[in-house]
């Protein structure tokens, strides 16, 4: 059985998402081939050949690919997955989930999102109702095209493996869509969805000035992250890259800080998986206490900068 799996990356560096759906994928069992679509992208055809488990590595490298334009690349990944492959997989990112629909039509099958956890080669658990339930499902597809929630995964070793890196010749440029420009955030704080620590803040901040006040210097003496619940965003807070929740980003930190989040459900769905849950909230009956570890009712403006000078 051999499953190809989409590899996540910046034409650098190769995401670390690619390496929870590399153990997603050793849980089915099978040969394992990467697919590296990109522009100058050898160095992560390289890092991707020395994840663990990892049998083979395909590297389509052309301009075509360059920033990961989805219907070029999901064209590419239909052509690659007729030639034997039984599983297409890639992590729940915004790139794969731009990507793998895509797929799925080409090659006219259905797909699974959000997969949790592995039985068998053709069954397996996603979350529905925002989280507050499991389902259990089965695939009879030629081809099972799915997204993995990385958060469900160890990640497998980056270092250990010795697969052979072969290029793909072949483009496929649809000619139906053209990157414009992007603009990066940069920021010297861990990546969200990566980070050990996140310290979140919602509508209980007050505003986007107030977050930064008492957030930023908590965040710094923990090294964490930085969150929000869309009830921040939509308020213009902070920008929407840092919502965690059902339609935001689904983060399982070893310790999530939520300050000032009520904690609806939609919030919940995207960080209930964290190891330990603090939560600082003027509200004693606010929803989010009742998935926290430990919980604080009190004045987040007060409460919060104490905490920080016990830091």
């Amino acid at each position: 059985m051999s499953i190809l799996v989409i590899a996540e990356h910046d034409n650098k560096t190769l995401n670390g998402a690619t390496l929870n759906v590399v153990a997603a994928a050793q849980k089915i069992g099978g040969d394992i081939t990467v697919l590296v679509a990109g522009s100058g992208a050898q160095a992560v055809a390289d890092a991707a050949a020395k994840v663990a488990g990892v049998s083979k590595v395909l590297l389509a490298d052309n301009a075509a690919y360059a920033n990961q334009l989805a219907e070029n690349v999901a064209a590419l990944v239909a052509d690659v997955a007729k030639g034997g492959f039984k599983h297409v997989l890639a992590a729940s990112t915004t790139t794969a989930k731009n990507i793998l629909p895509r797929v799925a039509a080409l090659l006219d099958v259905s797909m699974i999102t959000d997969i949790i956890a592995v039985e068998s080669a053709n069954t397996f658990k996603r979350p529905i109702y925002a989280g507050n339930a499991i389902a259990t499902v089965q695939s009879d597809e030629a081809i099972i095209v799915g997204t993995v929630r990385g958060t469900a995964f160890d990640p497998v070793a980056a270092e250990g493996g010795a697969a052979a890196v072969e290029a793909v010749s072949e483009a496929k440029d649809a000619g139906i869509s053209k990157f414009v420009s992007e603009e990066i955030v940069k920021s010297e704080r861990p990546e969200l969805t990566a980070a050990r620590i996140v310290v979140s803040g919602g509508r209980g901040v007050g505003s986007g000035e107030n977050y930064h006040k008492v957030l930023d210097p908590l965040a710094d003496k923990l090294g964490a992250a930085q969150g929000a619940s869309r009830a921040a965003v939509d308020a213009g807070f902070v920008p929407n890259d840092m919502q965690v929740g059902q339609t935001g980003k689904i983060v399982a930190p070893d310790l999530y800080i939520a300050v000032g989040i009520s904690g609806a459900i939609q919030h919940l769905a995207g960080m209930k998986d964290s190891k330990v849950i603090v939560a600082i909230n003027k509200d004693e009956e606010a929803p989010i206490n009742a998935v926290a570890d430990y919980w604080l009712v009190g004045d987040l403006n007060t409460v919060v900068p104490e905490l920080v000078s016990k830091i």
